[in-house]
């Protein structure tokens, strides 16, 4: 029974942001007898329909000013962030300000990486850009690296897709419509004989086998982030999967001009064609409650080990679960911030400054505790390892 002394005790953490994969991180953490959560959203509705089926204390509150979520963070011992790409930094900064730790998984265009001297002056402890890629996507490359003696290339490459395909895109999304078009059209880095290359978003598709999945088409994205400064390796890219097909119909509106940010009249209206694309496709891509979908990841380091050229996976297969009802990519992204979570939680990783997922990987019981607690939620990566001849 719990008594009034665990109650205090427990740890309070407050998640910002309610969308499809932070809603799912709140309960999951409620689901901790150690935690005391609240959920943080402008959004009321989805705040009453989670509240209405989970112990969670709900704040609807407008998270787009610094001030604002400064001072709502203030009395809380942690600090989960899942709001929309385009405020991951403000908020990521106005956190670290306050003096709060920490989890972070926003798709944000600003390096991350500049706020590390801030967050050890406040003396906080982040980590960022911890989801599934990127996120558990660098831990896993960077483990999958150090492991090699000489390590010479690493590839990445991921992608949620829908388990029904349906015309036209054949795509489902669990995040906002605004961070899936800038994976669309945000330039595309990567790493080759040690230099920064840089391609537009969808270019060099090629066809990939996954087994039980059948040909799936890879296209450039800029999914390395901070890899791209972290991790020695001479050559490494990133590249997300999805249906055959999909890339020449993005590319269309793309091409087309439907993304594109600067101001037009329509009538006597100024819009950004990329607000009216965004408001037009989500609810085609918007993945309905208890529609079924599926996850793949696979990352391949290669390199010589005693001797030998190796190679080095990890795969992920994950699916929609019947029994939770929560999607595959919100689960694989959002339950990697929850272990992100336990590990600080438990004072198992102790650094001040922020850290990218990678950094975890020099800690191998880190490594072992997000994998094993990803494994009791349910999502099992598998390793293999053979000689490459």
């Amino acid at each position: 029974m719990e008594t009034k002394e665990s109650r205090i005790s427990k740890l309070r953490i407050i998640v910002l942001g309610a969308g499809l994969v932070g809603g799912p991180v709140a309960v999951k953490l409620a689901e901790d007898p150690n935690f005391n959560v609240t959920l943080a959203d402008i959004d009321a509705a989805v705040l009453d329909k989670i509240s209405a089926k989970h112990k969670i204390t709900v704040l609807r509150v407008d998270l787009s000013e610094f001030k604002r979520v400064k001072k709502l963070v203030a009395s809380y011992g942690l600090v989960v962030s899942a709001v929309p790409g385009f405020l991951g930094f403000m908020v990521l900064k106005a956190c670290i300000e306050a003096g709060k730790d920490i989890i972070d998984f926003t798709f944000q265009a600003e390096n991350f990486l500049e706020l590390d001297s801030l967050a050890k002056e406040h003396n906080v402890t982040a980590i960022c850009d911890m989801g599934l890629a990127p996120g558990m996507s660098n831990l896993l490359a960077a483990y999958a690296s150090s492991k090699l003696d000489k390590p010479e290339s690493v590839k990445i490459l991921v992608g949620g897709l829908p388990v029904r395909r349906s015309w036209p895109f054949e795509y489902k999304a669990v995040f906002s419509p605004i961070d899936l078009v800038e994976e669309y059209t945000r330039p595309a880095r990567f790493v080759v004989n040690g230099n920064l290359v840089v391609k537009p978003a969808l270019s060099d598709v090629e066809n990939v086998e996954i087994e039980g999945l059948g040909t799936l088409e890879a296209f450039n994205s800029d999914g390395l982030r901070s890899l791209i400064h972290t991790l020695k390796v001479p050559d490494m890219i990133e590249k997300t999967l999805r249906y055959p097909g999909h890339v020449l119909r993005v590319q269309v509106l793309r091409d087309a001009g439907f993304f594109s940010t600067q101001p037009m009249m329509a009538g006597n209206v100024s819009v950004r064609p990329i607000d009216v694309t965004a408001k037009l496709l989500f609810p085609i891509l918007r993945i309905e409650d208890g529609e079924e979908d599926l996850t793949v990841m696979r990352i391949i380091a290669e390199g010589y080990k005693d001797g030998k050229k190796t190679r080095i996976c990890y795969d992920l297969l994950d699916t929609f679960d019947p029994v939770t009802r929560v999607h595959s990519m919100a689960r694989t992204t959002g339950y990697a911030a929850v272990m992100a979570v336990k590990l600080v939680a438990s004072q198992m990783y102790t650094v001040k400054g922020v850290s990218a997922p990678e950094h975890l990987a020099a800690d191998e019981k880190c490594v072992d505790f997000i994998l094993n607690g990803l494994k009791e939620l349910g999502i099992n990566y598998t390793q293999r390892i053979e000689a490459i001849e």
